[in-house]
């Protein structure tokens, strides 16, 4: 057998570690399993502390800080050395006596907190003092505590693009409060079904987000689906929930955007035999997967990819 010349096989071997290196490898920033956490790419949890509450929303800040849920009611941004350098509480407004329910909030580049209050109806703007600077009323078909609002983004433009998963619908409004867009999902014609797993079908929508396209990127929660719809609200891509190989989606949640156009895709309630994380090409090819279930469990409803 005749072996190939040295030069050619530095080369092989060179080409070998780039391919290598180009494979996507994450850090993951999760919540669940009584714990928020950050798991390295290697499988190795890094930072972990305790969260007795199921979170739905989370953030790594520019700061290295964590915007985290410890309560229906309360978030926190914490320091890498878990100490709790800012709070807040949020309770019924005036006129309300019902329950309150947070899930959604996020850091603001001027310092202000965005925070969705469910049962409230109403998105409010804090400063570090914990003083309301700003409050939007929201327009809600079916009032519920813990349904009127999941994932909820301030957009470039000064709107609010909020995601109603008891109603189905995304709405855009503008600073004052006006609903300037919306879209409501439908059943993918396929029949509604009960249940949290892949075998539950819904219109419970829970995430979105507003591409430089003008076009939104929906996360249709059981919905079993991610679509994206441009601004006349027609379907101009999508990810049906049997349609990548090897991956049945249940739950969708959040999503992220990848510098170079993937998808990251939260896919949660799916059953140990799914990821509860991947990452998809604009041609739907899966380029990376995350599983950990020793970590977290089936009910990973958030998370953020933090390299």
């Amino acid at each position: 057998m005749r072996l190939a010349p040295l030069p050619v096989v530095i080369g092989l071997l060179a080409a070998g570690v780039a391919n290598a290196q180009e494979k996507p490898s994450h850090r993951v920033l999760g919540a669940d399993n009584g714990r928020v956490a950050i798991v390295g790419r290697h499988g190795k949890v890094e930072w972990e502390v305790p969260a007795k509450v199921q979170a739905h929303d989370l953030a790594l800040l520019p700061n290295g800080n964590i915007l985290m849920p410890i309560s229906d009611t309360s978030i926190v941004e914490m320091t890498p050395e878990k100490k709790v350098v800012w709070q807040y509480d949020s309770k019924p407004a005036k006129g309300y006596t019902g329950k309150i329910e947070v899930h959604s909030f996020q850091r603001l580049p001027d310092g202000l907190t965005l925070i969705a209050e469910s049962g409230n109806r109403r998105l409010i703007e804090v400063d570090k003092d914990g003083k309301i600077v700003k409050e939007i009323a929201l327009q809600i078909d079916n009032p519920h505590p813990h349904r009127d609002t999941r994932l909820v983004r301030k957009l470039a433009n000064g709107h609010y693009l909020v995601c109603h998963e008891g109603d189905g619908t995304v709405r855009e409004y503008d600073p004052k409060g006006k609903v300037v867009w919306s879209y409501a999902l439908d059943l993918g014609d396929r029949p509604s079904s009960p249940g949290h797993g892949p075998e539950g079908h819904g219109k419970d929508v829970y995430g979105a987000l507003r591409l430089d396209t003008g076009n939104t990127l929906i996360a249709c929660g059981n919905g079993n689906r991610v679509i994206e719809v441009n601004p006349e609200g027609k379907i101009v891509w999508s990810i049906g929930h049997d349609e990548l190989p090897g991956i049945r989606l249940a739950w969708i949640t959040t999503l992220q955007l990848q510098p170079n156009g993937n998808i990251l895709v939260g896919n949660c309630h799916a059953g140990p035999e799914n990821p509860q994380l991947f990452e998809v090409t604009r041609d739907k090819k899966v380029v990376w997967t995350f599983k950990d279930f020793k970590t977290f469990g089936n009910s990973l409803a958030v998370t953020q990819v933090i390299d």
